[in-house]
């Protein structure tokens, strides 16, 4: 449906001139709901903001509708774009994501199946080289190589929870006096 390596290079440089890290470039929904994700975060927050979405947004839609009106339309058919921060329970997506998230439980999924499984939740143990560690709850750690990895996500705890520390919560006290009667 779209090539994801020539999109992500067509975005890359939009979110780098941003300040920003792109985390993901999805293409999914199929021919019912085609949906071009874009996820991205601020480096040094490893978050975005509302406004970042929309410029990120704008920036990414000038450079495909450029594109399209050149005759090198990327994508051929009609798609949402969908730009957000990859949120608390985020993807792992890069080598980084795995050692900046060391210490954390997360669901792996392998492309194929290893040792007879393909599926692997545990803590997050770390990677060395191209190699992700993960502790499951039998204490049984597992080798996985980064490139075998279909998905992975962090899962949500308390403990992922404390610390992701929001970027403002200015207004959280308004908002909760607001619904409440």
């Amino acid at each position: 449906m779209a090539d994801l390596d020539a999109l992500t290079a067509i975005i890359a440089p939009e979110a780098e001139a941003m300040g920003l890290s792109l985390v993901r470039v999805a293409f999914f929904g199929g021919e019912s709901d085609p949906t071009l994700q874009v996820m991205a975060e601020r480096p040094e927050t490893r978050q975005l903001t509302i406004d970042d979405c929309a410029d990120l947004s704008r920036r990414i839609s000038g450079q495909l509708d450029a594109l399209e009106e050149a005759g090198k339309d990327p994508i051929e058919l009609a798609y949402r774009l969908e730009v957000s921060s990859p949120g608390i329970d985020r993807p792992l997506t890069r080598p980084s994501d795995f050692a900046d998230w060391a210490g954390h439980e997360a669901k792996v999924a392998l492309k194929e199946k290893l040792n007879g499984r393909q599926r692997f939740n545990g803590l997050l143990v770390g990677i060395d080289g191209d190699v992700v560690t993960i502790l499951d709850k039998e204490e049984v750690e597992h080798m996985l190589p980064f490139d075998a990895i279909d998905t992975a996500k962090l899962v949500l705890t308390d403990k992922l929870i404390a610390a992701t520390v929001p970027l403002s919560a200015e207004g959280a006290d308004e908002l909760e006096e607001e619904g409440q009667d």
